[in-house]
């Protein structure tokens, strides 16, 4: 048996303004968001983690290394971090940047198919990725993980990016590519939870978007 926990980076200043970041755009965490990242470790640091994989993406990098830093401490032994490039988010081509209300307004088919019709989003004319194209690089390195940790208290911390995170977990779960975004979004800081009994061949849910330990009261530009 072999639990998974993802965690989605902490809040950005990109995220505090509505913009998309994607793979290439980044932006820094704010503040608070140490606070909850301390916050997250408080709330794991009585799991053992055999490693921590983390997204190559600066704002995931950061909330990565502060999470295994305060787990360390909390403890008192050192967790593993790697660095794994394909847990990066999506490539969002010419939307990288820009405020969701202006790629609502400049390209309305694909601002509305990324979020609510994954099936039907087609990125070529702003030199995005498709959620196949997404999700072909990701799995692997699911895949990779639980065939490595497999033992029954085998517990994995995966930190990435929320719309990436969103269509692997829904996959790995079965859902359909139409079906991706019907579980709803998750905010930044939050913990995903799947167990696998038979290293990774199929996988159930233990918990979803979990942000029972942030003390802040969310708000919409949180979640993705």
């Amino acid at each position: 048996m072999t639990k998974l926990y993802f965690i989605r980076h902490g809040k950005t200043e990109w995220n505090q303004e509505g913009r998309y970041q994607g793979a290439r755009g980044d932006s820094p965490l704010l503040k608070e968001s140490y606070k909850e990242i301390d916050e997250l470790a408080q709330h794991l640091s009585l799991t053992a983690f055999r490693h921590i994989y983390v997204s190559p993406v600066r704002r995931a990098r950061v909330t990565g290394s502060t999470l295994q830093h305060d787990l360390d401490e909390l403890q008192g032994h050192p967790t593993p971090l790697t660095i794994a490039s394909r847990l990066r988010e999506f490539n969002l081509g010419k939307m990288e940047g820009m405020k969701f209300t202006d790629v609502a307004k400049k390209y309305p088919r694909e601002f509305d198919d990324f979020r609510n019709h994954p099936d039907h989003y087609d990125p070529r004319s702003i030199q995005g990725e498709s959620f196949p194209q997404l999700l072909q690089r990701m799995k692997p390195t699911i895949h990779r993980i639980t065939d490595i940790y497999r033992q029954s208290t085998d517990n994995i911390l995966i930190v990435s990016h929320g719309a990436a995170l969103n269509a692997l977990v829904n996959t790995l779960l079965g859902t359909s590519l139409q079906d991706l975004r019907k579980r709803g979004g998750l905010s930044n800081t939050s913990t995903t939870v799947l167990e696998t009994l038979d290293a990774g061949n199929t996988f159930s849910l233990i918990k979803w978007n979990d942000t029972s330990y942030i003390a802040r009261k969310a708000d919409p530009t949180d979640m993705i």
